[in-house]
This record gives structure tokens, sequence and C-alpha cells, in this order.
């Protein structure tokens, strides 16, 4: 863990709190920058300013339960965002290597069965197989990474109809995963496309994301506009990937677009 992760996430949080929100009095003059100041936060956990600018900074040693419960719920951090500080603090062991990951037949052959778009992912959002109705809805992943895909294929403006707000979460979900076991792999991944303003924007944003289900809306050249429903699904058995299923509610005119597009 770095103590400039720490500060960055620790920062953001409180810039997105005013005083009024927490129940503090509001400030009699202008603040040069937004949110609540540390001493704010440090009334609010119940410890001294000192302690909680080490802790921000990265410096404090043996932080305990109790006071990471109480600056948590000062800054009014939701379950994920508790994850993602704890993580923070004390991370797992990293993974030296790239990861590498071999999608078993018989995962691929779930897939391929499947009449719907199915891709199954890496913890990093690395695409590692897809069926036939996911290539004729995507088209090709370039270089087999989801996120540069995203940002860096034009077709994914097109494909999705909503690209801020996708674009926005893929980029929450590396967040999310920021100081896992594949940080060195994040790292070189979040450098190389560094240089995309868009994805600099959304980094900077630092916000978490957790892709578990929901609705999507895309359009294909041949059948126009989807809305699909996407369920994610982890493999157990596989750490690390991830299998998406994109359908359609039954009798609907994206479930007719589904079967055109298998075809």
């Amino acid at each position: 863990m770095t103590g400039g992760g720490l500060r960055e996430f620790l920062t953001s949080r409180r810039a997105a709190l005013s005083p009024e929100e927490v129940g503090l009095p509001a400030s009699p003059e202008s603040r040069r920058v937004p949110g609540l100041r540390r001493e704010e936060v440090a009334i609010l956990a119940g410890v001294s300013v000192d302690y909680y600018v080490k802790l921000e900074q990265g410096r404090a040693a043996n932080v305990s339960d109790q006071v990471l419960s109480a600056v948590e719920r000062a800054l009014r951090l939701d379950d994920q965002e508790r994850r993602h500080l704890r993580s923070l603090l004390r991370p797992p062991r990293p993974v030296s290597s790239a990861p590498r990951f071999n999608v078993r037949l018989a995962v691929r052959s779930m897939i391929d069965a499947l009449p719907v778009p199915a891709i199954v992912h890496g913890p990093l959002l690395e695409v590692l197989a897809t069926n036939g109705p996911a290539r004729a809805l995507f088209g090709d992943f370039d270089d087999g990474h989801l996120v540069r895909w995203m940002f860096r294929n034009p077709r994914a403006r097109t494909v999705y109809l909503e690209w801020e707000k996708h674009a926005a979460q893929m980029v929450a979900i590396l967040r999310a995963a920021e100081n896992g076991p594949h940080a060195k792999a994040l790292r070189l991944l979040v450098d190389d496309l560094g240089e995309e303003p868009d994805f600099a924007r959304h980094w900077a944003d630092y916000q978490l994301h957790e892709h578990t289900h929901g609705v999507k809306r895309f359009f294909h050249e041949l059948v126009g506009e989807l809305r699909v429903n996407y369920e994610t699904m982890a493999l157990p058995g596989d750490p690390g990937q991830t299998v998406i299923i994109y359908s359609a509610d039954p009798g609907s005119p994206t479930a007719e677009k589904l079967r055109s597009l298998s075809t």
C-alpha cells in the first residue's frame, strides 16, 4: 500500500461532503477546496487531528478496527468503500506477474451453447472468451481487453448508447481493484491508458463500482437499439474469472433482435 493511494482516496471522500451534511456548522468563510477539512473529520471520528493526518498520509501504524470504523462513519462510506479503505491499509499479497488465465473447456462450451451474448473476463476486465452472439454485437475486442476497447475503439461509442456512464463504471471497477493482488498489472494498464483524456478524467474522479446486474442500452447497425439485462456471475472454481450474460425480457423487441444477431 502506498501512502499516496490512501491519501488520494480519503481526500476524495472528504471533498464529497459538506459540513452541513454531517451536522457541523457551516463555515463563515469560503473554502479554497470543497468538502470537509481534516480537522473536521478528526472531530467527527473522535481522534486527534495529528493522528488523522498521519492516517491520511499512510503514516499511522496498526490502525485499530475501532478507529477505522469511526473514520468510515465520519466519511459516510458505503460497504464497498469500507472494503476499499481496509484494502489500502491492509493490502493482500501482490502477484508479481500479469494475470494469465486459461478458460476451461466446459466454460467455453457453456457460453457457446447460449443463444445470447456472453463474455468471460478476468479481474482487470481482460476478455478471456466470447461466444458468437457477443462477437456479433461487440465485434473484436482488439488486444483482448475490454477497457482498452472501450476507450480506444471508436465502435465502443456506437455500441454503448450510454457510453459515458458505462465508461465511468469500467474505470470505477478498476479503481476498486487498485490495491488487490494484481495491483502491478493494473498500474501498467493505467499508465498505458493515462494518455486517453476520458480515461484520465474518470480515473481522477476516484469512484468505485461493482459490476453485478442491471440494464444496458446497445446499438447494432443491423437491428438498431437493444435494451438488454446483464447478470454477472463469478466462477468459484476459477478465481478471478467472471461470466457476463446479456439477455432480454421474453417477448420484447430486444429478444427478437438478439435472436436475429445469434443467427
